[in-house]
């Protein structure tokens, strides 16, 4: 959600387009983005009051804040409880990870999906988390790289094993519907922690598992 200390207009046209359409009262910032998604409509020469576009503001305005709610909380929080001890060492992956993403040079959406593994030292964590991992860093106005270094980084941390693997491939949509308009370039970015980027077959192994482009 937007935080509700962004302030909030005096007054604003169309106001009752910001009703809770979607369950809970928009707050402050939410407001604030739909002021600013209306103003975006007049500059594209469009007619904020035509009847497809009166509730627009408000819609583009939850619908922002859903899709960078990764900006709040902490990445223990996402894993919360979910680490238990297991004298397990060898890899365990989850892949085909769906993600969704923004891109923050355009603010276009890139979309893919993550293959993240881990070798234990100890501890594992309930399979669903990692997901939840993807989720909470790619709901960010983001790059690949560094979404791909977060990920490893984040299990890393919260983890300790003996190495982690992540690799994204994904789609961007300001290649697609811009620029080079090229529609089957497909961007794979990797990162790699202990075992996995000082052992050459461990490395192997999760790239074989991973199937990347298969």
């Amino acid at each position: 959600m937007f935080p509700d200390d962004l302030g909030q207009r005096a007054s604003m046209t169309h106001e009752q387009s910001l009703g809770a359409e979607d369950g809970d009262a928009p707050n402050a910032g939410e407001r604030r983005y739909a002021a600013l998604v209306r103003e975006q409509l007049a500059l594209l020469g469009e007619d904020a009051d035509r009847e497809g576009l009166q509730r627009t503001p408000a819609r583009a305005a939850r619908a922002m804040s859903f899709l960078t709610r990764g900006y709040a909380g902490d990445v223990r929080d996402v894993v919360g409880d979910a680490i238990f001890r297991e004298d397990h060492h060898n890899m365990v992956m989850v892949r085909d990870i769906e993600l969704y993403s923004m891109c923050e040079h355009h603010m276009l959406p890139f979309f893919g999906k993550a293959h993240v593994a881990y070798i234990p030292d100890g501890r594992i964590v309930g399979l669903s988390k990692l997901p939840r991992i993807v989720d909470h860093f790619a709901r960010r106005l983001q790059v690949q790289e560094r979404l791909t270094d977060e990920v490893a980084d984040a299990v890393d941390e919260v983890l300790a094993p003996l190495g982690v693997g992540v690799v994204i491939e994904a789609f961007h949509l300001c290649m697609m519907m811009r620029g080079v308009e090229k529609q089957n370039s497909r961007t794979i970015t990797s990162a790699l922690r202990g075992v996995f980027r000082d052992d050459a077959r461990t490395r192997e192994e999760f790239l074989a598992l991973a199937r990347v482009g298969g």
